[in-house]
């Protein structure tokens, strides 16, 4: 069965974040794919330090946890992740996680490679945009596939619960993870 790993860059386990995630991983099973839901929340996810070790080892040397994501993604057919807005862009962590994941890809075999998947943000005012383009750059530079929807990728909400008062952004959000499901069906029937 496809799978789809769907991450949550948020600290608050039950946030706005942890919330769209949920939603994407309903809309995503509902199509017959299997989904795994992971949070940065309560971990404490340290910056490449770029030794280059990840080229040798094919896992990566920080021992912080991120590698049992990185082994969930080697499982994976797609790719989700999703980050609140803090002070216009991405959390660090998120973005620490991502640059890290991508240099084992990068340095090893490869495994981003055609995966399905793409950015989300979650703001309570604004820098939506801007956090979306920044996590976008590791989906691109890693040969992944990314569909669209029918609006950028960005919900609004402060406190937790709040993004289900963006219909909008709700909808947009169910497009999105509709659009990685059927993408990631598609692409194994090519394969077949």
């Amino acid at each position: 069965m496809k799978k789809v790993l769907l991450l949550s860059g948020s600290p608050r386990a039950s946030g706005n974040t942890a919330q769209v995630i949920g939603e994407c991983a309903r809309v995503i099973e509902a199509l017959g794919c299997k989904t795994e839901r992971v949070s940065l929340a309560g971990r404490n996810i340290q910056s490449c330090t770029a030794c280059y070790l990840c080229a040798a080892e094919g896992f990566c040397v920080l021992d912080d946890g991120l590698d049992e994501i990185i082994a969930k993604l080697r499982e994976s057919d797609g790719f989700i992740v999703a980050s609140p807005v803090y002070f216009g862009t991405a959390r660090g962590d998120v973005m620490a996680a991502l640059q890290r994941i991508g240099m084992v890809s990068m340095a090893s075999d490869r495994f981003l490679s055609w995966m399905v998947g793409g950015p989300i943000a979650i703001a309570r005012r604004g820098g939506h945009t801007g956090t979306i383009q920044e996590m976008l750059m590791f989906f691109l530079i890693n040969d992944m596939i990314v569909p669209g929807s029918t609006y950028w990728n960005m919900v609004f909400g402060r406190e937790p619960g709040e993004v289900w008062n963006d219909t909008e952004g709700i909808e947009t959000i169910r497009r999105f993870a509709e659009n990685v499901g059927k993408l990631v069906l598609a692409l194994e029937r090519t394969k077949s």
